[in-house]
């Protein structure tokens, strides 16, 4: 025990010195570097490299088409059963905005059959200039629609073509 209080005082006393020189030092003092910029109070900023154009979203409501489910979904938290919908983008943008998202580049779009309005979800528009950014897979023809389901089978994915724009649905199954 004598032995473990003698090496601990021991290894207090030469950290405390060494603390002790480093603090007693004086310090060098650094030249001051002068330049033409800084005697005018100010850099010019560098420059940025070029930043891709904002891409157009549409604002209005739009008729998208119409897809088929093959199974039944879950959509606000009501099961969507298979079968054809017509689906109608609205102008109402989804709340919060998602941080680093274009302007309305997520809106509500509404499933409908019959005239009738089944369901509403959030739909993700991505240009034409961007989905190879965002999805792997080959993008539907122009005007055209996609329904895939998902590795897991968790997903069904809607992927509408339409306009120059991609409009992206995922909607969870009822498996």
């Amino acid at each position: 025990m004598r032995r473990l209080v003698l090496v601990g005082t021991l290894v207090s006393a030469l950290g405390a010195a060494a603390a002790f020189a480093q603090a007693t030092q004086p310090e060098k003092a650094k030249p001051a570097r002068k330049s033409a910029a800084t005697e005018a109070g100010h850099t010019a900023p560098k420059t940025q490299p070029e930043t891709a154009p904002a891409p157009t979203v549409p604002t209005g409501e739009m008729a998208l088409g119409s897809v088929t489910l093959p199974k039944a979904v879950k959509v606000d938290g009501k099961t969507l059963p298979a079968g054809t919908y017509q689906v109608k983008l609205t102008a109402q943008a989804a709340n919060p905005p998602a941080a680093g998202q274009t302007a309305n580049a997520e809106r509500f779009v509404e499933l409908s059959q019959k005239g009738q309005v089944k369901a509403r979800d959030v739909v993700t528009i991505v240009p034409q200039s961007e989905i190879d950014k965002v999805q792997k897979d080959a993008p539907p023809a122009s005007g055209a629609s996609k329904v895939q389901l998902l590795k897991g089978g968790d997903y069904l994915r809607v992927w509408i073509n339409r306009g120059g724009n991609h409009y992206l649905l995922h909607l969870p199954t009822n498996a």
